[in-house]
């Protein structure tokens, strides 16, 4: 195909804009390209402590007197493990609780599809591990954590509660758990400012509820970058004199405005809160992190059209792809005559589907660098 580059620009932004919305997986995408494109470089200054350069340190020296030791710093730990059922079969689900001799606070997660967990940022001393799952005796392993050690625990075989064994199953508070990482995820801003919500790092995250779901929804929404990126979008949009319909000036931006606006508000609601709620679909994107680029690059793409259950499973995303179909189809009551038709709705939800495997690459190899203050959690391994 042989054209100018500022008509593959505007050929670009009239599919992109013509997929009336920017949706969650688009904002990091979006701010990304709208800065990069308008900065020549993207650097780091990290700044130089004074006499950091000369090698001097404003510290004065610690020195012992003789026949002193100087303490040895206590380094934080990890502790992991893997859990199966008496024929070897991980038991996913199960409930490991940790307990520590200081009495602080305890912790618990849940065993991932493989019956593995980890707790990382352990500090040292004596532990005990506390294993639940209903159906199977309570297990208990009591260990002692080393500074700077990565203890593995040998593997833990739940025993088949029997009529005679007394059970004490205590459930996992999984909405409350839930409740802690998607306060974790609203911290999440690429480059310190840009919402990035809709992506997990935790790879055997709590299902959302669908009230939580509504709340990360509300979230983004809501966001101040969120209606300044729709700014730009209808911006766009006038300038190439997209939606013709709605004219020049004052009033064809505040129409394209609103219509780019009420197109992330349909999308975001039917796609990540509506539709998920009922086929009990994740809306989030699930940070991998290990393995090859090349594996990495195709978990990328196929998390376009494929997600996590609630159940933990992987499944079509029908939520994603009916939500933009959907939405589409609803924007045919506010845009101009000459851009509405059935046609247009399905080739913007392909041109969707794109956008968000590219989004996802994104996320996989690019955001997750420019995302301060993330919390410390192992990469998933699907």
């Amino acid at each position: 195909m042989n054209c100018t580059k500022k008509e593959s620009c505007k050929k670009f932004w009239s599919a992109r804009v013509q997929n009336r919305g920017i949706g969650p997986g688009w904002l990091a995408w979006l701010s990304l390209s709208v800065l990069i494109c308008n900065s020549p470089t993207l650097a780091q200054q990290i700044p130089t402590a004074p006499g950091a350069e000369s090698g001097l340190s404003s510290a004065p020296a610690t020195r012992a007197t003789p026949g002193e030791q100087l303490p040895h710093p206590q380094l934080s730990g990890r502790i992991s493990g893997r859990i199966v059922d008496p024929s070897g079969v991980a038991a996913i689900g199960a409930a490991i609780t940790l307990t520590r001799a200081d009495q602080s606070l305890d912790q618990q997660i849940l065993a991932d599809d493989d019956g593995r967990f980890s707790f990382s940022d352990v500090p040292p001393g004596s532990f005990r591990l506390t294993i639940v799952l209903e159906g199977f005796a309570t297990q208990t392993f009591v260990g002692n954590l080393r500074s700077g050690e990565s203890y593995l625990v040998p593997q833990i075989v739940l025993p088949i509660a029997s009529a005679s064994t007394e059970i004490r199953v205590v459930p996992p508070q999984t909405e409350e758990v839930a409740e802690a990482q998607i306060k974790e995820q609203e911290k999440q801003r690429a480059l310190g400012f840009i919402p990035n919500f809709y992506v997990s790092y935790i790879p055997n995250a709590a299902p959302l509820t669908p009230k939580q779901k509504f709340e990360l929804a509300g979230k983004t929404i809501v966001d101040p970058v969120t209606f300044a990126l729709t700014g730009v979008v209808a911006g766009v949009q006038q300038a190439n004199n997209n939606f013709g319909g709605y004219g020049q000036g004052a009033q064809g931006y505040a129409k394209r405005y609103g219509a780019a606006y009420a197109d992330t508000v349909t999308s975001t609601l039917i796609g990540s809160v509506l539709l998920p709620s009922l086929l009990k679909q994740d809306p989030r994107y699930f940070y991998k992190g290990t393995g090859s680029k090349r594996s990495r690059f195709l978990y990328a793409v196929a998390n376009s059209v494929i997600c996590k259950g609630d159940n933990g499973k992987w499944q079509p995303n029908y939520s994603s792809i009916l939500g933009s179909l959907a939405s589409g189809g609803i924007s045919n009551l506010y845009y101009p005559a000459n851009d509405r038709g059935s046609g247009l709705t399905f080739e913007n939800t392909l041109i969707a589907i794109g956008a968000t495997a590219a989004a996802n690459v994104l996320q996989e190899f690019v955001v997750r660098k420019l995302t301060p203050n993330l919390p410390n959690h192992d990469p998933a391994n699907p």
